[in-house]
């Protein structure tokens, strides 16, 4: 999901590396997405029909997946989705405010009209998308997903800095993950923190946008614990 949000299948045969990228990203997001529950098995031959790959090759796959604290690897007795709990989102909400917010200065800095532009064509797809969940089009979750991300990742997109914008990304996925397991979309507050976001950032306005990033993110994390859905999970 971090470079790519939608799902895309592998093959058995001639299997490649743009292949296994394709399976990688596909078991990522049922992840991030919940369509994996967290502390769930994720037995081996079971994801290999699933998702269309070798034993061998799904085995990388999961043990890249454990270094983003997605999977445990649990020695003989396979792989299991990672847990949730209270404490690791606290921990990702203070690490995605840190890291974006850096990246908001550096990017800041360093933009020009077409990085403007980029975050204008941004805000639309996302302001589009998100009209549509207001009005109760739920189906439009997974739009939302990606333009949410697109947006973010616009605004910091001038930064220049690869390893800093890897690590937001998947700082911000596994952040997600908690959003998705909590099943409600956040409504208006968070259309108008995009909009003030999207402000500050025209305007340049660093102070102001790593404001609205800190109460974006808390505000995030004081919805996911008032949710049933997740308090249930943990």
């Amino acid at each position: 999901m971090s470079e790519e949000r939608a799902s895309e299948h592998g093959r058995t045969d001639g299997f490649n590396e743009t292949g296994s990228e394709a399976v990688f990203r596909r078991l990522r997001q049922d992840i991030i997405l919940g369509n994996l529950p967290p502390g769930s098995k994720i037995k081996l031959e079971k994801a290999r029909e699933r998702y269309s790959i070798s034993i061998s090759s799904l085995r990388e796959i999961l043990c890249r997946l454990t270094a983003e604290n997605l999977v445990l690897a649990e020695g003989q007795r396979g792989f299991e989705v990672s847990p949730v709990s209270k404490r690791e989102l606290m921990e990702l909400a203070d690490l995605r405010v840190v890291l974006e917010s850096h990246a908001i200065g550096l990017s800041f800095a360093a933009g020009d009209l077409e990085w403007e532009g980029s975050i204008v064509a941004a805000h639309h797809r996302l302001a589009a998308v998100e009209r549509r969940l207001l009005a109760g089009d739920t189906s439009r979750t997974i739009d939302w997903v990606r333009c949410d991300w697109e947006f973010h990742r616009a605004i910091v997109a001038a930064s220049n800095s690869t390893t800093l914008l890897q690590n937001l990304s998947s700082v911000f996925d596994r952040f997600l993950r908690y959003h998705m397991l909590a099943g409600s979309f956040r409504g208006k507050a968070v259309v108008d923190d995009h909009k003030l976001l999207f402000e500050r950032a025209l305007a340049r306005d660093a102070d102001g946008a790593r404001l609205i990033i800190k109460s974006h993110v808390q505000k995030g994390v004081e919805h996911i614990l008032k949710e049933p859905d997740f308090l249930q999970k943990i």
